[in-house]
């Protein structure tokens, strides 16, 4: 099925409504423990939609994990590590989800991957290399490291998704919300304190940005790119993740004043470099996945 203009749309709308909201959790996570974000920002998207989606039955055991590697696991990774980094160097780093996607695909689902996908990959790889040099990444390897165990299991997430049958997009994402609220919140109880005072102090800024990331970023945003992975080939969606990066690095310069240096701007352009070798299909490349016809 080809993309149409609504497809389109909606891609750039979650690239969109995903870059802005590091730039918002980098700001809340100085006030609420990071996995505890999540969980009020899940609890926030599973309060929107529950009331209008039935449980899928037949595909909760599917959805348990794919919540727990691609939610649960993933955030408290990922937005553990924002809080030690950048918000910029966050979502450069987190590119990776890219190539990890590439391989998992090819693993798990069939897709051929071309040489210069494999050296889009290298690429990729080479430039968050390039931004772990950078002093004020270099001295937060935790936090690098974090985001890029992340980055890896969003992919898996991601894949396992693809390989689900029968459900739409919004089922996904409100049944993924609510059981993810749950191991949030479990996670955050075991590795995290403060909770009750974090809450208590909680201004109305802190507030509207669990609101927009539950409702927004979350809601709106996986609604999206669930209906879209649910009709598409990955390959064919994920070149919208290439505007995620330009959309968050630009807020953060004026939301977050943070400043890019050489070499954040040098290995941020090979990341997207490799990335567009990755997922821009050239005409005399394109490649037909499995059993499909041109």
């Amino acid at each position: 099925m080809r993309l149409t203009l609504a497809d389109y749309a909606m891609g750039v709308a979650v690239a969109l409504v995903w870059g802005m909201g590091f730039v918002f959790a980098k700001a809340a996570v100085a006030h609420f423990p990071p996995i505890l974000l999540m969980a009020l920002r899940f609890g926030v998207t599973a309060l929107a939609l529950v009331w209008f989606v039935r449980p899928p039955l037949a595909h909760m055991g599917a959805l348990l994990v794919i919540s727990l590697i691609g939610s649960a696991l993933q955030y408290s990774m990922t937005f553990t590590g924002l809080k030690g980094l950048d918000a910029s160097a966050t979502v450069l780093v987190l590119q990776l989800e890219v190539p990890f996607l590439t391989l998992l695909g090819a693993i798990f689902l069939g897709e051929r991957v071309a040489i210069r996908k494999w050296i889009g990959i290298a690429l990729a790889f080479a430039g968050v290399y390039l931004i772990a040099g950078e002093p004020r990444v270099a001295g937060a390897l935790h936090a690098l490291l974090l985001v890029m165990a992340g980055a890896f299991t969003w992919a898996i997430g991601q894949a396992l998704i693809r390989r689900l049958e029968g459900v739409d997009g919004l089922t996904v994402t409100t049944w993924v919300a609510v059981l993810a609220t749950v191991e949030l919140t479990v996670i955050s109880l075991i590795f995290e304190e403060g909770h009750v005072e974090a809450i208590r102090t909680a201004g109305p800024v802190v507030w509207i940005t669990v609101a927009y990331m539950g409702l927004v970023m979350t809601a709106l945003g996986y609604w999206l790119w669930n209906s879209l992975i649910r009709r598409h080939p990955i390959s064919s969606i994920a070149p919208f993740l290439l505007l995620l990066p330009v959309f968050s690095t630009a807020g953060a310069i004026v939301f977050l004043g943070e400043a890019l240096t050489p070499g954040l701007l040098v290995g941020g352009a090979i990341v997207l470099a490799g990335l567009a070798l990755i997922l821009i299909e050239w005409p005399r490349a394109r490649e037909v996945a499995p059993g499909k016809s041109a």
